[in-house]
């Protein structure tokens, strides 16, 4: 018989980390909102967890657990449905680190995958997204010039996580007619890093911008050396996990609105005898749904290392549509109250807004 519900183990991870988001995220998410800031401790907290060392092989310091893709995918909408913020922050190394495991050559995995099995919190971002009104992930005006024994990186960068304490940066860039990943340190010669960007949803999340000045580095910098790396895969990877965090937004809306409706009280009866309530409710349910068999369905498909683009691309716009629309419709049934900081849904609202246009925040 075909079964469309998680293993035992994926029951246990996933249960585990409701436990979590619910003690540890949900308290202060509100607080890192207004702040624009996450507490240091909270992302130890999340680190000692596991969630990146765990899946790096032994070989490297790791965990040597296989990583399956789907698993990461519900981790990620568990830990959203707590804050997707704090989500985001708690796994941004990860796409990173994932990507070397994947894809770098040997002397790269002995090199930076250690830094992600030591027992303090470190930092490293994908930096994919593009400053510009029309920005295409998979043709970035990011350009990467052959120099003898190096290449020489030219561009700019925007919205990269964690960006004001990251080591390093994988940055996408053209070179030629191909798509690449190169590896930049922090302390690179021509890189310049903005200071923390005002964004209108993740404020806690802080991101930042990068620009690179004919930023010359090893050729032995681009992600799987001389054979290079299939970079559209860790594009197809960081959609999934991103339509993994509007998901769990999208169910957090829906979870706050369904007892709200039932409490207020207008007309001498609880909102949720409304139709045009009731209705709504059944709606964003129905969604929510949708948008979580799209997603296990990308992962897996990920997890099998089938051709995943067309299907993470679908999902990703998919799940960024009806995610707006659902927080969109939370606001609504709370009326007034979706609009103060007294509820989360306002909150939620912009973190969706934000999600859906984002790219390489970070991958599962």
């Amino acid at each position: 018989m075909i079964s469309f519900g998680p293993t035992e183990e994926q029951e246990m991870v996933r249960d585990a980390m409701r436990d979590f988001a619910e003690q540890a995220v949900r308290p202060i998410a509100r607080e890192c909102d207004e702040a624009s800031e996450i507490p240091a401790d909270f992302l130890q907290s999340v680190w000692d967890l596991g969630l990146t060392s765990t899946q790096i092989p032994e070989s490297y310091g790791g965990g040597g657990e296989e990583r399956s893709s789907v698993t990461n995918a519900m981790i990620l909408e568990e830990l959203a449905f707590g804050d997707a913020t704090l989500a985001a922050a708690a796994t941004s190394p990860s796409g990173f680190a994932n990507a070397i495991v994947d894809q770098g050559s040997e002397d790269q995995k002995k090199t930076l995958l250690p830094l992600f099995c030591t027992e303090k919190f470190h930092a490293a971002s994908l930096a994919i997204v593009e400053p510009g009104a029309i920005f295409d992930a998979s043709r970035p005006r990011t350009v990467a010039e052959p120099k003898d024994d190096s290449f020489v990186l030219s561009g700019a960068k925007t919205l990269v996580p964690l960006g004001d304490r990251a080591s390093h940066f994988l940055v996408t860039a053209r070179n030629g007619d191909a798509l690449d990943a190169f590896v930049v340190a922090r302390d690179a010669e021509g890189l310049t890093i903005s200071e923390p960007e005002l964004n209108l949803g993740l404020k806690g999340l802080i991101t930042v911008g990068l620009e690179l000045e004919r930023v010359e580095i090893p050729k032995t910098a681009r992600l799987g050396g001389d054979a290079g790396a299939d970079v559209r895969r860790i594009l197809d990877g960081s959609r999934v996990a991103l339509s993994a965090l509007m998901l769990g937004v999208s169910r957090a809306v829906l979870d706050y609105c369904v007892p709200y409706a039932k409490d207020r009280v207008a007309f001498d009866e609880p909102i949720s005898k409304k139709q045009a309530i009731a209705f709504r409710l059944s709606d964003m349910h129905i969604e929510q749904e949708a948008m979580r068999l799209m997603v296990w369905k990308a992962a897996s498909h990920l997890e099998k290392g089938l051709d995943v683009s067309r299907v993470a691309h679908l999902t990703r716009g998919y799940c960024a549509e009806k995610s707006l629309w659902v927080t969109d419709n939370g606001i609504q049934t709370l009326g007034g109250h979706g609009f103060i900081r007294e509820h989360p849904v306002e909150m939620w609202f912009r973190n969706a807004r934000t999600l859906g246009v984002l790219e390489g925040l970070i991958a599962v």
